[in-house]
């Protein structure tokens, strides 16, 4: 009898054994609780445009449908302080969450931070803005050269066949999104030999303070010009600012990117001619679904863009741009 209560004891043991290895071979083969709520954080270059605030919108739209997603929102300040970037970055891979979107504001100084992240098991996908040499999720954003080179195109239109004398005001170094839209202005405009281009090398800086100090300084080097363009919300404002202190608002072409209230409204007062408005919410919205679905082992694809319009006053009551046009709702 007491044999035989052994080897039951015995058996008993080695079901429990083999219970707890089968748990084990499952967590090693990756397997998961689908119902686990995934932290996704969302990183963008500023915290102050709308654009940003529209991007915001569209993450938390797509972790709403999604049921099973945290977003975390953080970024820096200013749209120039790399160093902070880099440490949000850094924290959140310490952090461990599930994923990172990211929208990078240096193409080069972000490289290493999210070489760090995907090393480290934290899987990102880029939004509005590329990084240099570095494989990602995927990359999520505007055709910028595309979508510049369409501004680019508009102002040729707008000046017709006369000689004209074009400025392009640059955003800031180290910004992927913006030097490809400037590539595109530059190239649209060299199809056009009536005009010269008389500056492309000055640089906005990353607030509406330094882009309108830029602005002034040109306004006040070259005394007659036809047309300027800007490549981004900053940079159109405080172009358009400079232009309405000069009296030059309305009297030349101006086309500027990106839309919030402000240049919604020089639009429609004529102080700008043509918007190029790209869509945040459907970057911030496509963003955190392909991560998402990534992490989910679904196959997404490497490149998405989403698309630019030309906006004017003409077509701005359009109900698809006046979508576009509307201010995020935080």
């Amino acid at each position: 009898m007491k044999r035989i209560f052994l080897f039951s004891l015995a058996a008993i043991a080695l079901v429990g054994c083999g219970s707890s290895a089968e748990s084990g071979d499952s967590t090693a083969t990756g397997s998961s609780d689908t119902s686990k709520k995934l932290r996704i954080a969302v990183i963008p270059k500023g915290a102050t445009h709308e654009f940003w605030k529209s991007i915001h919108e569209g993450a938390d739209k797509a972790a709403a449908e999604l049921g099973n997603v945290e977003i975390i929102w953080k970024g820096p300040m200013k749209e120039d302080d790399r160093e902070d970037q880099i440490k949000v970055v850094e924290d959140f891979t310490t952090q461990k969450v599930d994923g990172i979107v990211l929208a990078p504001l240096d193409d080069t100084a972000l490289r290493i931070p999210v070489d760090e992240a995907q090393k480290s098991g934290i899987p990102v996908v880029i939004i509005d803005s590329g990084l240099k040499d570095i494989a990602t999720v995927s990359f999520v954003s505007t055709n910028n050269y595309e979508a510049g080179k369409r501004g680019g195109m508009h102002m040729v239109e707008m000046l017709g066949k006369e000689p004209k004398k074009v400025i392009v005001l640059r955003y800031q170094e180290g910004s992927a999104s913006t030097t490809e839209r400037e590539n595109g202005f530059l190239d649209a405009l060299k199809t056009a030999s009536n005009i010269t281009i008389v500056s492309s090398n000055q640089f906005a800086g990353s607030t509406v303070e330094t882009a309108q100090k830029a602005s002034e300084n040109l306004l006040a080097a070259f005394k007659q010009f036809d047309g300027v363009l800007c490549p981004n919300e900053s940079s159109t404002f405080g172009m358009m600012r400079a232009l309405q202190d000069a009296g030059l608002a309305g009297k030349v072409k101006f086309v500027g990117f990106d839309a919030s209230t402000k240049l919604i409204e020089g639009l429609t007062n004529g102080h700008i001619d043509a918007l190029m408005v790209q869509n945040p919410r459907k970057m911030g919205y496509l963003g955190v679904k392909t991560m998402a679905a990534h992490l989910k082992k679904e196959t997404v694809e490497k490149r998405i863009d989403t698309g630019a319009e030309v906006v004017t006053k003409a077509n701005m009551g359009e109900p698809t741009i006046a979508e576009l046009l509307s201010p995020p709702k935080g």
